[in-house]
């Protein structure tokens, strides 16, 4: 069982950058890919970036590649997200959601998720 929860969204200008945090629970989050989704008003939630338990390896959609970073501190238990270059494109909901197995952008893979963090990124 996982418990995981955002924070750091908020309002930015355009070009500018925000570093989301999600704090986790749980004995074994170093087994766990950590994952983060977007979901913008009236669109379908979609995958931004994944790391694996290790923090080794990661993988991001193409439309932030190059502008996002995913981290994790293990010790900590809390995966980020730095967010350069902001667009207003970008503004969404971000979620923080955790999976077994290997890195995916597949929804159904993560199996435990946080509340959402509003990122609003204005003109």
């Amino acid at each position: 069982q996982v418990q995981l929860v955002e924070s750091g969204g908020g309002l930015v200008q355009a070009g500018g950058s925000l570093r989301l945090s999600c704090a986790a629970s749980g004995r074994t989050f170093s087994s766990y890919v950590m994952g983060w989704f977007r979901q913008a008003p009236g669109k379908e939630r979609e995958f931004v970036a994944a790391i694996s338990g290790s923090g080794g390896s990661t993988y991001y959609a193409d439309s932030v590649k190059g502008r996002f970073t995913i981290s994790r501190d293990n010790a900590k238990k809390t995966v980020y997200l730095q967010m350069n270059s902001l667009k207003p494109e970008d503004t969404a909901v971000y979620y923080c959601a955790a999976a077994p197995g290997p890195l995916s952008d597949r929804e159904y893979r993560y199996v435990y998720w946080g509340q959402g963090t509003q990122v609003t990124v204005s003109a």
